[in-house]
This record gives structure tokens, sequence and C-alpha cells, in this order.
């Protein structure tokens, strides 16, 4: 009998350290796939340098009148010979927008009476053919325009300027994450993480010497983009 309650005491000992056995190789290799990984982390900016093809301007009137009805309709009537005269120029009406509609009173000097009021319409309208903005602004104000502002130059291509200018900044992040391996002594390996950190056009606006002139110069316009990257090392 002592015989036999050894061998099942020995038995069960042997088992329980088998399993043991099993258990411990699998959580060592877990934790050497867990552990830390190396990389490097860097930002990088593109930009394209490329010459506007289009403009936008705005274009408004100024009316009074001793009722606020009466100045709204002045202004109204004066905008309308504006547009008119704007897609006689050429401007398409997807091209024109209605940009402000505002009526405030104007105040007696004593300010304590309402003596009438001033009413402000504009509209913006986008130029496609740079060539003829200096036309289209005379034609504005020919019509009555006595508010000019602008141009607010830009590309028919921004978009895909700007996604250049993403390769760019891509291309550069990579060449300082590359000198930053160089000097660690590890090898670059691929991009892991790629954030894109914003951008777009720089806009030239030209002075407001240029509109009374009538005379638009594109001069150049940036597109910039900035990524942060990355990339892992080993």
């Amino acid at each position: 009998m002592r015989y036999l309650r050894f061998a099942a005491v020995a038995a069960l000992a042997l088992a329980v350290s088998a399993l043991a056995g099993v258990g411990r190789p699998e959580a060592a290799r877990g934790q050497e796939a867990d552990g830390p990984s190396r990389s490097i982390t860097t930002s990088g900016s593109g930009t394209v340098t490329t010459v506007p093809d289009r403009a936008q301007f705005s274009f408004g009137v100024q009316a009074q009148a001793r009722t606020a009805s009466a100045a709204l309709e002045a202004a109204d009537a004066q905008l309308r010979r504006v547009v008119a005269a704007l897609r006689a120029a050429g401007l398409a009406a997807a091209d024109l927008q209605t940009e402000q509609i505002s009526l405030s009173p104007r105040i007696t000097e004593d300010g304590g009476q309402i003596e009438g009021y001033v009413a402000i319409s504009s509209v913006s309208a986008r130029i496609r053919d740079l060539g003829r903005a200096g036309a289209i602004v005379d034609a504005a104000v020919g019509a009555g325009a006595n508010q000019v502002s602008g141009p607010m130059l830009m590309r028919s291509d921004e978009e895909q300027l700007y996604r250049n200018a993403l390769r760019a900044a891509y291309a550069d992040a990579r060449v300082k994450a590359q000198a930053l391996a160089d000097a660690a002594g590890v090898t670059l390996g691929e991009a892991t993480a790629v954030v894109e950190a914003g951008g777009g056009a720089i806009p030239f606006a030209a002075g407001d010497r240029a509109a009374e002139a009538a005379l638009v110069e594109p001069g150049t316009q940036e597109i910039r983009a900035t990524v942060t990257v990355t990339f892992a090392v080993s």
C-alpha cells in the first residue's frame, strides 16, 4: 500500500512539473515579441512656387436714403447695374455671388435722432482669365461700384500643386530621418506612420494702388505642405 501511495504522489508531481514546463516557454516568447520597437520621427516641409492664374474681387455699392426701404432699394438697383456690367464683361453667373447686404441708421451729430439709413450691398466675382482682370474692374467701377477690394490671387490647379508639395514634404522628412539614422548607426526602414500637418496656398493680394489703376500683376504664389513621419529602424 505504501508503495502504491508513493507511486501516485510521484506521478502527480511529474504531471504538475510537465504542465509548468509547457507554460514557461510560451511566456518567454510572448515577452520577446512584445519588446519595445525602435523608430525615428521627423517633420518635413515642401513648397511649390507657381504663378496665379485666377483672381477674386469684391465689388460693392453704398446708398443713403431717408428710410430703410428706400436705402435698400437704391443699393439693390446700383448693384444690379454692376452685376449686369460684370456679365457683359464676360463673367458667368456661376462666378458671381452675393457677398453682403447690410443696413445701418445714420445718427445726427448730437446722437439723438435717426436722420436716415445707409445700405451696402456687394458681390464677389471670380475672374478665370487673369489677363482680363483690369478690364473687369473698370467695367464694375464704371457701372457704379464705389467699393472695391482685392484681388485675391489663386491657382486653378491648386489641389494638384498641394499634392506635389506633400510629396516634397515626405521626401524632406525621409532625408532628415536618414541623417539621424546614420548618426545613430542604425538602418532606416519603412515609414510606419505619416501625419499631414496642414498647409495650403499662401495668397498674394495686390495693394490698393494696383486695384485703383485696374492693373493686376500676378507675381508668384507659394503652396506649402508639412508632414510628420515615423520610420522604423533596426
